[in-house]
């Protein structure tokens, strides 16, 4: 029980304010598809938790520090120029419905939360806690904690805060989290 109840706590506190958590607010104010979003949400982090978990250790001996710092920085800018496309976008997702905005969201989610700080803290207690089972389901639920509140509440944020704002300080903070990372900041490092 210990171990599920750490990483819980761990994994919700690590993703407040988090470029993951930001990205669950753009998704959401853009594709306006809270459970569709919410199923993706959890499917990828549960996917990439069990990965983490599972074979963090293994991923971490075979990529280099320096390979995983461009990985890392070039997804940053990458994200900050997605976050500028204007709408056209949202409507080709939309049109396919709530299957491709889950879908949109898996592969977007899951990408994101690669080398993530909350990543980073999953394979750590997996390490630590030698117990797979509740050390991804703690970390799975504090990342849901956090996620689902930012999904349901976007829309409300979203009357008081215009969208173009949104997006121009979400590529704004990728940009310098990309740039950062590319220069070597080992803040953003695991």
């Amino acid at each position: 029980m210990e171990a599920f109840l750490i990483s819980t706590a761990s994994v919700a506190v690590g993703e407040l304010g988090d470029k993951t958590q930001l990205l669950s607010l753009i998704l959401a104010s853009r594709l306006r598809r809270p459970v569709p979003i919410i199923a993706g949400v959890f499917i990828a982090t549960l996917g990439n938790h069990l990965l983490a978990c599972g074979f963090g250790e293994w991923v971490g001996n075979l990529i280099t520090p320096a390979i995983l710092r461009w990985v890392l920085g070039v997804s940053f800018i990458a994200v900050a120029v997605w976050a500028l496309i204007p709408d056209g976008m949202e409507g080709d997702v939309e049109r396919r419905g709530a299957h491709g905005v889950f879908i949109f969201t898996i592969v977007t989610f899951f990408l994101a939360e690669m080398g993530d700080k909350t990543q980073v803290v999953a394979v750590a207690l997996a390490a630590r806690y030698h117990q797979l089972v509740p050390v991804v389901a703690g970390t799975t639920l504090g990342m849901m904690l956090v996620n689902v509140p930012t999904v349901l509440f976007a829309d409300r944020a979203m009357r008081w805060i215009p969208l173009q704002l949104v997006r121009i300080a979400a590529a704004a903070i990728y940009t310098v989290l990309g740039i950062a990372t590319l220069m070597g900041y080992k803040g953003l490092l695991p």
